[in-house]
């Protein structure tokens, strides 16, 4: 007998009544899209688990995968036997000797099998005197135990695991709709994607660059961070906005002190419009209250005035350690701090406005139309869709 499964819990998507079904199917679609790498493995659904078949693949490699995927609340390896009771001894025999170094130990029996005829405690005496038996110098410990085996007896087999692996928690990437996030290249926008993501969020990116006041490197640093978060979330399509006539525009026609808000407003108006062709229901942006003049909540009141879509802001309560320490945590950190300048710092006020009056900004907006570009901006989007380190030119629909 081997450890040949990997048994995944799901956590809050119990809860989910109704649509419970349509989640766990994206989780086993998101689970299947994650360990792509690995050709032998199969994902099966029970009711309340699901379980990796390993036939013959690593362990390891995949369990950190696994790691990245939302939905899981923990998973196991385990081994499974048929709904026999000697075989269902022999696999706690087995786990418990490929513990050898543990001294003391616990059985654990979950019956969610109610036809099996013996019920959950009775097992637990009969398992743990079996192995009693058969292993020397070993004594139980129901309070603290350094090992404990855990028996499920499901429908079909039984499973029999002895550590759990904490998983990622959340919801399936792809359960809660789709949201265009602002990336800027910076610290902040990549972590406030993750967290959407740990949502259920689909993600599609929108990036405003600025040649050739912004580089090459620049828009290959969105591109990089967009890579490490299809670790998490399956494929992501880019909207690489060029920004340049736009920016010259506002910054030669919007005195200096509210450039930087009109800019905020006139990128919102070109995210409303492709979300409208992307048929996205929000926006989400890397924002945290206070950070830098656009985001108080004055500039966030006036700013917002021209979309009617939602914007997200995950990191409106964050301190700035907080946002750093998480973007360590998913790899994105390093490459945010690559010294290549996105438009928004290109383009930087001496003394940016903090406190913005609506009535204001109107009135500067109202002698400047900047429809023209605006349209001229949208036909020269570029759209690409990346899947980890691969970088595609067709439609979102044909990589899914």
């Amino acid at each position: 007998m081997t450890y040949d499964y990997i048994l995944v819990r799901y956590g809050e998507l119990g809860l989910k009544g109704k649509n419970m079904r349509q989640f766990i199917i994206q989780l086993q679609r998101n689970i299947k899209a994650a360990l792509w790498a690995f050709p032998n493995i199969r994902v099966n659904r029970t009711q309340g688990r699901l379980f990796v078949e390993l036939h013959g693949e690593e362990a390891e490699p995949i369990i950190e995968e696994l790691q990245k995927v939302y939905g899981i609340h923990s998973m196991s390896l385990a081994i499974k036997v048929e709904n026999e009771l000697e075989e269902i001894k022999e696999g706690a025999l087995t786990a418990m000797e490929q513990n050898e170094d543990k001294k003391t130990f616990k059985i654990s029996v979950r019956r969610a099998n109610k036809a099996f005829p013996i019920g959950s405690q009775e097992m637990n005496q009969i398992l743990g005197a079996y192995v009693l038996k058969n292993v020397n110098q070993l004594t139980v410990d129901v309070h603290q135990p350094e090992i404990e085996i855990r028996v499920e007896i499901r429908e079909r087999a039984t499973y029999i695991t002895t550590k759990n692996v904490d998983g990622a928690g959340g919801l399936p990437v792809g359960t809660a709709g789709k949201s265009l996030l602002l990336l800027s290249g910076g610290i902040d926008s990549p972590v406030a994607g993750h967290l959407m993501m740990k949502r259920g969020i689909q993600l599609e990116m929108i990036h405003f660059h600025s040649p050739p006041f912004t580089s090459e490197r620049a828009k290959q640093k969105v591109l990089d961070l967009t890579k490490v978060l299809t670790e998490y979330g399956g494929p992501i399509k880019v909207h690489l906005v060029p920004f340049t006539a736009l920016q010259q525009e506002i910054f030669k026609s919007i005195p200096e002190r509210y450039a930087m808000t009109v800019m905020r407003r006139v990128m919102l108006i070109v995210s409303e419009r492709i979300s409208e062709q992307e048929g996205i229901l929000s926006l989400t942006t890397g924002e945290s209250l206070g950070q830098v003049a656009s985001q108080t909540l004055a500039s966030m009141n006036v700013i917002n005035e021209v979309t009617n879509l939602p914007i997200l802001r995950p990191l409106v309560a964050l301190d700035k350690s907080d946002i750093i320490s998480h973007s360590h945590t998913i790899g994105t950190y390093d490459i945010s701090i690559r010294p290549y300048e996105d438009c928004c710092t290109v383009f930087v006020p001496k003394s940016p406005i903090t406190n913005p009056k609506r009535d204001i900004v109107q009135a500067f907006e109202s002698k400047v139309d900047f429809s023209q570009q605006i349209e001229h901006a949208l036909e020269e989007t570029e759209q690409l869709v990346i899947q980890r380190d691969t970088i595609f030119d067709p439609s979102f629909d044909d990589i899914l």
